[in-house]
């Protein structure tokens, strides 16, 4: 084989192996990587919202911040029917910082500018078990509003889990805070 040939088949090859790579990314979950890598999925803004949390302001009246809960289409008919998230379901928390004024209603709090993601997924089948990022039934990742590609989590256990202890009866999630999964 010629040089020139042999560079168009590994050619071929590399381009074939990029493709299939991302078809392993997209059929498990959009928020993983064939490698384990956990990302902030493009257009999670547009699925379904679970529901929001409202973090209170510490000395004053309002909030210092709101965190909207967000899923693919698909996660809540099959949490309502099976109450459990399907493998490969995205749980994307934005967190946003909050304004708080006078209004004619009241006093409200308003969403502001993005400070993070916290990005969890179902894995029912452990794919990644020398993971640190990967556990407990799911991936667990924090990311920075200037990186929705490169998480700064790097144990799950001391980072993330320590929080949801008070879930571990409801697989980790607060799905009390979530009244459309409710059946």
């Amino acid at each position: 084989m010629t040089s020139a040939r042999f560079g168009i088949v590994l050619i071929a090859i590399s381009i074939s192996l990029a493709f299939s790579l991302a078809a392993a990314d997209s059929s498990f979950s959009p928020a993983v990587r064939a490698t384990g890598q956990l990302i902030v999925p493009d257009g999670y803004e547009m699925w379904p919202l679970l529901g929001t949390w409202s973090i209170a302001a510490k000395q004053e009246k309002g909030a210092e911040g709101l965190h909207y809960v967000y899923t693919q289409p698909g996660t809540i008919e099959h949490f309502r029917q099976h109450g459990t998230f399907p493998d490969g379901a995205v749980l994307v928390k934005e967190l946003r910082g909050a304004t708080t004024r006078a209004m004619s209603t009241g006093t409200v709090s308003l969403s502001g500018p993005i400070q993070g993601w916290f990005v969890m997924v179902k894995d029912t089948e452990g794919r990644f078990p020398d993971s640190p990022l990967w556990g407990n039934g799911w991936g667990w990742a924090y990311f920075e509003a200037d990186s929705r590609m490169e998480t700064t989590t790097k144990r799950f256990g001391t980072e993330c889990l320590t929080c949801h202890v008070p879930a571990k009866a409801t697989d980790w999630v607060f799905t009390e805070a979530y009244p459309i999964l409710q059946r």
